[in-house]
C-alpha cells in the first residue's frame, strides 16, 4: 500500500475543542467542518466534537449537510453557510432537518415551494462585501412573517478577524451591534477562530463558530493560544541514491548537485496536496532533522538532500505536523505564499488517513 498518510489525532481535537470552549465562556460553539472538515474527514472529527457537547455544525452546501446528518443525532444543528442553490438543496433541507442560512428572498421562495418547515440563518454582510443579504430588514420581516420557518439567529463575517487592529474590524462590530439593536433574533453570532480568540469581548454575541484553531492552528501570528496541530502529513523513502556534483535532479532540471551527494526519493507528490511550490524551498523531518527539499515537487514523489544524515529506505517522513522538528502547517503554508486552510483543504483524497484516539 501507497505509504503516503494523513494522521489524525483526535485528542489533539478534544484539547483543542476545550481550549475554544474556555476562550468562548458563556457562549456556544458552533463548529465549522465544512470542506470535509478541512481535509481532516467530516463524519470521524464531527462525530468527536459532538461527543464533547458540540451541538452545532456548520458545513458549506446540502450535500455536506445531508451527509453528515446520516452520522448525528437528531439535536444536532447542521447549518448550511452557503444556504441553497436549487429546489434539489432545499428538498434535501426537508428531508435531512438542516438549517440554511438566508441572503436572499431567492433562496426564501425556494424553502417555501419545498415545503420547509423548520430553522434558517439570516446572513448580513456588515463590511466584508461577500456574502450577506442586501436588505436585511426586509429579508428578516419576510423570515418573521413565514408560517412554517423559523429565525435560528442572525450571523455576519469580519474581513480582518486576523489582524486584530485593523479598522475594519471596529468598523464591522458596530454595523453589527446597531444590526442587533435593530432585528430581534434568539441568537447572533460573528467570530470565527480568530474573532474569537482576539474580539469577543467587543460586542455581547451568543454562538462564535471556530473553523481553523479547532484543527490546531494558531489563527492569529504572534498570539499562541495553546492549540495541537491535529492533522501530520508524512510518507517513507523509497529509494536512496548517490547524486554527482554537476548532476540535475527532478523535471526542469531546476536543481544541480553543488558536490556528490545523496538523495531520497520519498512517495509524496503534489496529487497528494504536497504544493508544487516547496520545489528547491520547503523542506521535511526525518529522524529528528529537517532535510531541504530538492528539484521539482513531481505528481507522485519528492526528492531530499540527505547530505550527512543517516536515511535509510522505509524510514519515515514527516512533511507537516505537531512534532519537533517537524514543519508546522504555517510555515509551510507560508512558504508558498498562502494560507494553512487552502494547504489543509487540498489534500488530496488518495492519502490513507489514519485516526488516533478514537473512542466508541
Amino acid at each position: 500500500m501507497r505509504p503516503a498518510t494523513l494522521t489524525i489525532n483526535l485528542n489533539h481535537l478534544r484539547h483543542n475543542y476545550a481550549l475554544l470552549e474556555t476562550k468562548a465562556k458563556d457562549a456556544q460553539i458552533m463548529a465549522v467542518v465544512k470542506a470535509n472538515a478541512y481535509g481532516h474527514g467530516l463524519v470521524p472529527v464531527s462525530k468527536v466534537l459532538y461527543q464533547q457537547g458540540c451541538r452545532s455544525f456548520a458545513v458549506t452546501d446540502a450535500e455536506e449537510g445531508s451527509q453528515l446528518r446520516l452520522h448525528l443525532p437528531k439535536d444536532a444543528a447542521i447549518i448550511l453557510f452557503s444556504g441553497v442553490f436549487d429546489a434539489a438543496d432545499a428538498k434535501l433541507c426537508s428531508e435531512f432537518q438542516l438549517t440554511p442560512t438566508i441572503t436572499t428572498q431567492d433562496q426564501l421562495n425556494l424553502l417555501t415551494e419545498q415545503l420547509f418547515t423548520g430553522f434558517v440563518w439570516l446572513k448580513v454582510d456588515t463590511g466584508m462585501h461577500r456574502l450577506g443579504a442586501l436588505e436585511a430588514q426586509t429579508l428578516h420581516a419576510a423570515i418573521q412573517a413565514h408560517p412554517r420557518i423559523e429565525l435560528a439567529g442572525i450571523m455576519s463575517h469580519l474581513a480582518c478577524a486576523d489582524t486584530p487592529e485593523h479598522p475594519l474590524n471596529a468598523q464591522q462590530i458596530k454595523s453589527f451591534q446597531s444590526l442587533k439593536e435593530q432585528l430581534p433574533a434568539p441568537l447572533y453570532s460573528l467570530f470565527n477562530s480568530a474573532g474569537l480568540i482576539a474580539l469577543s469581548e467587543q460586542i455581547d454575541t451568543q454562538i462564535m463558530r471556530p473553523g481553523i484553531a479547532l484543527y490546531g492552528i494558531e489563527p492569529i501570528a504572534g498570539q499562541t493560544l495553546g492549540l495541537k496541530a491535529v492533522a501530520q502529513l508524512s510518507s517513507q523513502v523509497m529509494q536512496v541514491r548517490d547524486i554527482q556534483q554537476g548532476e540535475s535532479v527532478s523535471y526542469a532540471a531546476s536543481w544541480v548537485a553543488p558536490h556528490n551527494m545523496r538523495i531520497a526519493v520519498v512517495a509524496l507528490g503534489y496529487a497528494d496536496g504536497l504544493p508544487r511550490l516547496l520545489s528547491n524551498q520547503g523542506e521535511a523531518g526525518v529522524n529528528g532533522h529537517l532535510l531541504p527539499i530538492v528539484g521539482r515537487v513531481c505528481m507522485d514523489y519528492c526528492m531530499l538532500a540527505i547530505e550527512e544524515h543517516q536515511v535509510s529506505i522505509g524510514d519515515k517522513v514527516v512533511f507537516f505536523g505537531a512534532g519537533d522538528n517537524q514543519p508546522k502547517a504555517n510555515q509551510v503554508a507560508a512558504k508558498c505564499q498562502t494560507i494553512a486552510y487552502e494547504l489543509l483543504t487540498g489534500l488530496g483524497s488518495r492519502l490513507q488517513r489514519q485516526y488516533i484516539g478514537e473512542k466508541s
